[in-house]
């Protein structure tokens, strides 16, 4: 019997979240006032930060099997501040806080200013209805 590969893995998807924050980025730093959009972004960087932040357990699942304690723990630190920072633009989203959201911007933009996101993407926009959906969860 052969392996089975899932395709999805967390790694791809959290290549593939960063790459959608920092096209979220980018746009938002273009636009002058908040709107519907504006809000769609904010909202979605919050979102995607939380998926990043629980998806980093099963990540590191594989090398503290193999017991690579160090480079798990090593990783952990070096994705800690997405969990923390999804929750302060979470807040900052609902309470339309614009100023707050404005601060974290460049702290996000810094942790991922490394990533390359070409002219012709296949990304879309994956924020769009991210508002509602974050406004859902805060009901939850």
């Amino acid at each position: 019997m052969s392996r089975v590969i899932n395709p999805d893995s967390v790694g791809k998807e959290r290549t593939r979240l960063v790459k959608s924050i920092a096209l979220c980025l980018r746009g938002m730093a273009k636009m002058s006032e908040v709107t519907l959009e504006t809000k769609d972004m904010a909202a979605f960087v919050a979102l995607a930060l939380r998926s990043i932040s629980e998806g980093i357990d099963a990540s590191v699942a594989a090398w503290e099997k193999r017991d690579y304690w160090v480079k798990a723990d090593k990783f952990r630190m070096e994705w800690m501040w997405a969990g923390q920072t999804a929750e302060k633009m979470k807040t900052a989203v609902l309470q339309d806080d614009w100023a707050s959201v404005a601060m974290l911007m460049p702290q996000i933009a810094s942790k991922l200013g490394n990533v390359v996101v070409s002219d012709n993407h296949r990304l879309g926009k994956p924020w769009t209805g991210a508002y509602t959906l974050l406004a859902l969860h805060r009901k939850l």
